[in-house]
């Protein structure tokens, strides 16, 4: 599905020399307190945020964000379908998503042969909007399961936002503000969970001093108060008053709130999956006061934590965010589940006739496997099964297999291992487990925790409560929980390492899973730990249905898994001052941006009345259509003039519109246009039973903005340029930090080993042969005089310290750094090798340097575009290797070699520098230099090796030889 799109689309970003979060994400592993998930996940939402401009998933989709860059050419299609596709973007990634390998077939093989069949008959743009959800907003979900740091994660994406956002206020990208709400079966863990995103430490994503500043800033409210005013019979919302005193315009807020109890208290669904709010009585209105007020919180992100698609719900949430949509405030809608896949597929309508289903939640644009997360980082748990065993039978075998494995158990953190067992209702607990434990079984009573919320016939258990939130300190003594309907989410206990689920109903079917998962969270991140989950027959059987759906996996596949082995870190040496590597003197060129005024006065009043007369520009068109629906195409239609419900008033709006200018507009000084003002007030808004309302028809947001803009002069921006010379370090010693082992580290680590060995002692590389062996074979003559022949080495085993790798044989013509990290691309590799190898390398007495890896040199060069008489700055450009020729101990030519894998050879971004660099900067720095000092050599990947290798060759003979 689409994450995995995603995914390979992050990687190769992530690994561009452009890509602008590279020192961030290697800040955070270098860090190294979040898991690799916890990376994984903010790497895709930074790639999302940044490369895909925060677009919602429909837009990124139709505009061929995602699409794998299928050659039309070599597919076996019509032509009439070939032209079409490529000219219509939107048909041609609906196209390429179609063909998605799934197993032996494709992904969606009616829809592959409907648009080759009938490609103009479809329509595109509705049926991607149709897949996600038909929302104009970013929409995210991020699945990770049970125990992988969802909390922290969040809070990992708030100071993100902020930090981005502090940077640069005006960029709508990232969030000032967030709401995080928690679904109302997790309603106890509000509070553990605000508490987690305040104790967040931001270092580990954002270096100091942003870290500690951003955290400063940072102000929680928790929006769960009931109302009430004492001797007062009038209904307050405090939760209203909350958001109330923080607007126009805060920056830093996180709002936790309780979403059914709160956001989407008092909403109705129709049959026909319309929703409405209630306006029947008092408490009508205070929801829908508080739902109005956060809908006017600015750049506001939403965080919903276990997000399980629940028809309704889900409907009338998206309902709301819509609404706040419409105000333009929301930035981004980011979800949280344990799983990607839903309990009933989604049906997508195609045309009246056809139709595909998806089973996976198709916004979810990152998933980590529950089998994946207990390799890596989860308690590996052993699932039994009590085959027709009876309640205390398998309770028995429970305990007793808890007792033999963690008795005596105690963390490293002084916390004891527990089980808990989960009872079908409070009578089974108090009148059946509870004495077995302490009756059959000879357990401590001490030792045991019941919790449960009581009823008619049993209270409560005193002080239970504490106990339970307790569990998780050392001061715990409790290892024998007993549970009714509490524990199934949300519930943080990681010292718990068992679970015992003995019969049917003591969960409810569908948390079966999550309820077995609760034992599975990690304590100890350097020890491999492991629990244990007893279950009956029922139980069993819908976890195993359950895996299988929910994760791809089975009891059977659980039980088998084993812990990936740890992250092996390399480390990495500079040999700069051993090679005398001198610096790259180079010219760059340097543009100067200068703001030209083009008026002498803004002419705000001419301004103000163009924009009256053209105000309908930003009005939308609605039709009502009234008709059956299998009718529409003969009802009547009627035209909407206007709908809204939000109060205008005159004077709040001008002073809305000076907040918004960040006081460079007074109110004063817009109240001196009031006539023009009043006009197009009077355009945007209607009246009703004497109240005035906005009318959301109009786009107030850009109508607000060229208010504004009237108040201005009109300026234009001219360049200045000059070219100026710099030098450049190939490596930032500082810089060079450990890297993960992989198959692309080049040397591998023997040859690291001895090329280090013969730096330290300045031993030559190559030896005469021929005298080594007369050495030899006097050696071995004197020793066999005296018996002792036998004791000589063999000249085989001689001659092997002296057979050095191409690696250790060319040590003084590259590695400037060892070992280079070619993780990117293999190309890269070949291509180096494959030049060491070349005579004509050898014979002009040149070296090469890697120089692809970002952070790690300074010659870099900044490129840019002509823009009419102007320079428009279009990015950095790192090349990949440098081939250079000495003269008097400095660089006197370098050849910069640039390699691309097929995915980006036809990136426009890359395409316009790399034209810049070929034309302006080789032209620009020869000509200063007075010969040709640089030249410029491009190799793709796809194309023959040998045919790469002859055009360096080539390229060298050329350019290097005198």
């Amino acid at each position: 599905m689409l994450n995995n799109i995603i995914e390979h689309k992050k990687k190769e970003w992530l690994q561009s020399n452009d890509c602008p979060v590279k020192d961030l994400v290697l800040y955070m592993k270098e860090k190294g307190n979040l898991r690799d998930t916890q990376i994984e996940a903010i790497e895709t939402y930074l790639f999302l945020k940044i490369e895909g401009q925060n677009k919602p998933l429909w837009k990124l989709f139709s505009e061929g964000f995602f699409t794998n860059g299928t050659d039309l050419s070599k597919l076996n299609i019509n032509q009439k379908a070939r032209d079409f596709l490529s000219t219509n973007k939107a048909a041609h990634a609906l196209y390429d998503f179609s063909r998605q390998k799934n197993g032996d077939t494709t992904l969606l093989p009616e829809l592959e042969k409907l648009i080759v069949d009938k490609p103009t008959e479809l329509d595109y743009e509705q049926i991607i909007k149709n897949i996600f959800y038909n929302v104009d907003y970013a929409d995210y979900l991020m699945s990770l399961p049970m125990g992988a740091g969802k909390t922290y994660l969040m809070a990992a994406f708030i100071y993100i936002d902020l930090y981005f956002a502090h940077n640069e206020p005006e960029n709508k990208t990232f969030a000032h503000n967030f709401l995080v709400l928690i679904p109302s079966g997790l309603k106890s863990s509000i509070v553990p969970s605000l508490r987690t995103i305040e104790n967040f430490d931001p270092t580990w994503v954002i270096p100091d001093p942003a870290a500690s500043e951003l955290k400063r800033m940072l102000k929680f409210e928790i929006l769960d108060e009931s109302r009430s005013t004492k001797k007062s019979n009038r209904v307050v919302n405090p939760n209203a008053g909350k958001v109330n005193a923080c607007l126009p315009n805060p920056f830093g807020r996180v709002f936790v709130v309780n979403a059914e109890k709160v956001i989407l208290d008092r909403l109705e669904v129709t049959n026909q999956l319309e929703v409405f709010e209630r306006t029947e009585d008092e408490e009508d209105k205070r929801a829908n006061e508080l739902r109005n007020l956060i809908g006017k919180i600015p750049n506001l992100s939403i965080l919903i934590d276990e997000v399980h698609h629940a028809a309704t719900e889900d409907i009338k949430l998206r309902q709301v965010v819509n609404k706040w949509q419409a105000k333009g405030n929301i930035t981004t809608v980011l979800g949280f589940s344990g799983t990607p896949y839903l309990a009933k597929a989604d049906k997508i309508q195609v045309n009246e006739e056809t139709f595909f289903k998806f089973s996976q939640i198709t916004n979810t644009v990152y998933y980590y496997p529950l089998v994946t997360a207990i390799k890596s980082f989860l308690k590996t748990p052993k699932v039994k099964i009590g085959q027709n065993l009876d309640r205390f039978q398998i309770i028995r075998k429970g305990i007793e297999d808890f007792q033999a494995t963690y008795g005596n158990k105690k963390y490293k953190n002084g916390t004891i291992a527990k089980i808990a067992i989960y009872c079908t209702n409070i009578e089974v607990l108090e009148e059946e487990v509870y004495p077995f434990l302490t009756g059959e079984l000879k357990i401590n009573p001490a030792e045991i925790l019941k919790f449960h919320k009581g009823n008619k016939e049993y209270s409560q258990p005193e002080g239970s409560d504490l106990e339970f939130r307790s569990l998780d300190l050392p001061i715990s003594k409790k290892r024998y929980i007993l549970l009714v309907q509490v524990g199934k989410e949300g519930w943080d206990c990681p010292s718990l390492t068992s679970v015992i689920l003995s019969q049917k109903g003591d969960s409810p079917k569908n948390m079966v899973l999550q309820t077995s998962c609760r034992c599975l969270r990690q304590v100890d991140p350097e020890q491999d730990e492991t629990a244990l989950i007893w279950l009956n027959d029922y139980n069993a059987k819908t976890l195993n249905d359950q895996l299988k759906k929910e994760q791809q996996t089975s009891i059977e596949e659980i039980n088998k898994l084993k812990k990936d082995s740890k992250i092996e870190w390399v480390e990495r040496f500079s040999r700069m001052e051993l090679l005398d590597l001198p610096l790259v003197d180079f010219y760059q060129l340097r543009v100067k941006y200068q703001s030209i005024d083009e008026e002498t006065e803004a002419h705000t009043k001419t301004k103000l009345q163009e924009l009256v007369k053209n105000i309908d520009q930003y009005k939308v068109a609605a039709l009502v259509t009234t008709a059956e629906i299998s009718n529409l195409d003969e009802g009547d239609i009627a035209i909407m003039k206007q709908t809204g419900f939000d109060a205008a008033n005159f004077n709040l709006w001008v002073h809305e519109i000076s907040k918004e200018s960040y006081g460079l507009i007074k109110t004063s000084e817009l109240h001196a246009h009031d006539t023009e003002l009043q006009s197009i007030f009077k355009k945007v808004t209607y009246e009703n039973n004497n109240i005035l309302f906005w009318n959301e028809l109009y786009d107030l947001y850009t109508i607000n903005s060229k208010i504004r803009l009237a108040f201005s002069i009109k300026r234009d921006l001219k360049t200045e340029s000059e070219v100026i010379p710099e030098n450049a370090n190939l490596l930032l010693v500082d810089k060079l930090g450990s890297v993960e082992r992989n198959d692309k580290l080049y040397p591998e680590k023997a040859d690291v080993d001895k090329i280090l060995a013969l730096d330290e002692s300045g031993e030559d590389i190559e030896i005469d042969l021929t005298k080594a062996r007369a050495d030899y074979d006097k050696a071995l003559k004197t020793l066999g005089d005296v018996g002792m022949a036998h004791m000589m080495q063999s000249w085989e085993d001689f001659q092997k310290k002296y057979d050095h790798s191409l690696a250790v044989r060319s040590k003084d013509k590259t590695f400037h750094y060892l070992p280079y990290n070619f993780v990117q691309s293999g190309f890269e590799k070949d291509i180096v090798q494959k030049t060491l190898q070349l005579d004509s390398f050898k014979e002009n007495g040149l070296e090469v340097y890697y120089n692809g890896e970002r952070g790690l040199t300074e010659f870099v060069i900044n490129c840019f575009a002509k823009n009419g008489k102007n320079w428009k700055n279009i990015g950095r450009y790192t090349t990949d290797f440098l081939i250079i020729q000495r003269k008097d101990k400095s660089i006197h030519k370098a050849l910069l070699v640039e390699t691309k894998g097929e995915g980006f050879k036809n990136d426009p971004a890359f395409l316009q520098k790399k034209n810049f660099v070929e034309t302006e900067f080789l032209k620009q720095n020869n000509d200063k230099f007075g010969y040709q000092r640089f030249d410029f050599l491009y190799l793709e990947d796809g194309t023959d090796i040998a045919n790469n290798i002859v055009t360096i060759n080539n390229k060298i003979d050329e350019f290097f030889k005198e």
